[in-house]
């Protein structure tokens, strides 16, 4: 096998590893032959994935960009079981409501930080346009849930302790920006929570500290892997 052969064979495996969930002991691998399973747009499953679920394209050659544009494709919030006709009602179990102030700080704290961690990516120039060498990186989040309550109107009660704020599933694609084609796509579902089972005070600040940890997590493993392709591409 030549070394461009394997780069694209290498890159392509590991291009699934990009919303890690849990470490995997064998290599991601692509699958391949007649029992492959493909997906309507072209897409091999990879197995031994560290996401829940990937899919990559067997032909996908990143020594072709130098350059990722980062695109929202939006949120998608699960539909609250609690909505009781009082405070009281509202208050005893979730997954709760989030009115339009929550879910907007929601959305620019999840912007805000995986864009901060994508910006120390060194083997890769961030665009806002497409062109010839350009990847496109697009998150969606999917299913939001949130067991945090309206603390505000929340009568009698000061302290709030949670183990988990909430959960959320990423989908990851990685797209060729001239032609639209998808060259990978990963879907991971974490809750934002300390570990351990860990109980502690939910307030708006610690509740934001869970989220940020969350999507900085996402958001650094793809910068890493990025940025590890590109040394091995450099290498080769």
């Amino acid at each position: 096998m030549n070394k461009i052969r394997a780069l694209r064979v290498s890159a392509a495996s590991a291009i699934a590893t990009v919303a890690l969930a849990a470490c995997s002991t064998a290599p991601p691998t692509i699958q391949s032959g007649p029992d492959a399973e493909v997906t309507f747009d072209g897409l091999n499953r990879v197995d031994n994935s560290q996401a829940d679920i990937a899919w990559a394209r067997p032909d996908f050659d990143i020594s072709r960009y130098t350059k990722l544009m980062l695109v929202e494709a939006g949120v998608q919030y699960r539909e609250a079981t609690n909505m009781g006709r009082t405070t009281i009602e509202r208050s005893r179990s979730g997954p709760f409501y989030l009115d339009e102030d929550r879910r907007a700080r929601f959305e620019a704290l999840v912007k805000q930080v995986f864009e901060d961690e994508m910006a120390q990516i060194e083997n890769f120039e961030i665009v806002d346009e497409p062109g010839p060498e350009v990847m496109i990186v697009r998150g969606t989040l999917l299913d939001v849930v949130s067991f945090v309550p309206d603390m505000q109107n929340m009568p009698g009660r000061s302290n709030i302790f949670l183990s988990s704020v909430g959960e959320v599933t990423l989908v990851l694609e990685l797209l060729d920006s001239q032609s639209g084609t998808i060259l990978a796509r990963s879907v991971d579902r974490r809750a934002a929570e300390r570990g351990g089972n860990q109980m502690f005070d939910a307030n708006r600040v610690t509740v934001e500290a869970e989220v940020r940890r969350l999507i900085r997590f996402w958001a650094r493993r793809l910068r890493e892997s990025l940025d590890g392709f590109a040394e091995q591409r450099q290498g080769m």
